[in-house]
């Protein structure tokens, strides 16, 4: 094994940061020497910077700046700059967290130029392939040397598609571990009284592209959010992607309905904490409401997360089906999870990846060819 070898963390948007705060934790605590690539794919300070502080991640050791653009343009700039970055620090190992775009050219780039890599958060499958994501993952998960899986379908995935077995760890989810350690400081009154909140009321967070970059499809969408509106006031922290087509639509503030900027990690879960109901078509949201037990309508035909429907409180709505379904989760109130709460999903998923790496890192029994990638 190469002296003092170095890990990489590559991240791009809000949830990669959640994601990998826990990682990060672990592996400090076993002294291995790491650093962290921001790409600046969440270019805005609430979507990025803020994550920093909330979550305790040190500062990067590069940032890229590539921010928004077709995917394309944003894969290419991420491609070249990544490239540069890891010739330069010759890391022993890059991780890569998620579904996004930063994922996906971290993970080409390693494979072009010999570099090991670990997945956290392998083998979610949504099998829909005009999702951008669902691409992102499984070339991700087809490339990576380490495959962490944060729920048992994902194993089965994965062996479905003929992952090796033993480049594939369950550990749990380590954005859960982020949500436990951040439990204490999640008051909504601040949070409330910041924005003019008072009651019940629900939180809205929408920026997937087949949601918002049709037309048709973001005026369906805004639609159904105003019926939620005439129940309950619904506020939306608008996502930078979209957000101009989504006005177009008419998803703009009136009467119970309030958009406002992007909030930092603890202030949105601290908003949800006191939500009576969240409508998202967010993957990680579906997670957090789950363990929160907030009642959780997800705006998607499908998800990658189905374990937050067998044993969480997510459920999936058409546009058409929202307000209806807003109507009986209020009726209902405090949501329950539908069953046990996910295995490993007990706040020591980073713990359980920092230690796999660590081993993996100081193994003298490594076959030649991966001998020869990290030393």
């Amino acid at each position: 094994m190469r002296d003092n070898p170095l890990v990489l963390h590559v991240l791009g948007a809000r949830p990669n940061f959640v994601k990998a705060a826990p990682v990060v934790n672990g592996l400090a605590a076993l002294g291995v020497r790491q650093g962290i690539i921001h790409t600046g794919q969440h270019y805005d300070a609430l979507m990025s910077d803020v994550f920093f502080a909330d979550l305790g991640l040190p500062e990067p050791v590069a940032n890229l700046g590539v921010g928004s653009g077709s995917h394309a343009r944003q894969t290419a700039a991420l491609l070249v700059g990544l490239e540069d970055v890891v010739t330069e620090h010759r890391p022993s190992l890059v991780v890569v967290y998620g579904d996004v775009n930063s994922t996906l050219a971290a993970i080409l780039v390693c494979a072009k130029l010999q570099v090991p890599t670990a997945h956290v958060e392998a083998g979610l499958r949504s099998f829909d392939r005009e999702m951008p994501e669902e691409v992102n993952r499984v070339v991700t998960d087809a490339l990576a040397d380490l495959l962490f899986a944060t729920s048992p379908e994902a194993l089965a995935h994965l062996a479905n598609e003929g992952v090796d077995p033993a480049r594939i760890h369950l550990v749990g989810n380590p954005m859960i571990d982020s949500l436990f350690a951040a439990l204490p400081k999640l008051d909504p009154a601040p949070v409330q009284e910041r924005l003019g909140v008072s009651g019940r009321y629900a939180v809205g967070t929408l920026h997937r592209p087949a949601n918002v970059d049709d037309p048709q499809a973001a005026r369906e969408l805004v639609d159904a959010v105003l019926g939620v509106a005439d129940q309950v006031p619904v506020i939306v922290p608008l996502h930078p992607r979209g957000r101009q087509r989504l006005a177009d639509a008419g998803l703009v503030d009136r009467p119970n309905l309030k958009i406002v900027d992007p909030l930092g990690y603890v202030d949105f879960l601290s908003l949800v904490r006191g939500a009576a109901l969240v409508v998202t078509d967010s993957g990680g949201v579906q997670e957090e409401t789950t363990m929160l037990g907030v009642p959780c309508l997800t705006v998607r035909p499908n998800t990658e997360r189905p374990v937050t429907v067998t044993h969480g409180t997510n459920r999936l709505v058409t546009p058409a089906s929202l307000p209806a379904a807003a109507s009986k989760a209020l009726a209902d109130g405090a949501a329950t999870p539908s069953g046990e709460l996910p295995p490993l999903w007990d706040g020591a998923a980073g713990p359980r990846i920092a230690r796999v790496i660590e081993a993996w890192l100081r193994d003298e029994n490594l076959s030649p060819a991966a001998r020869g990638r990290v030393g």
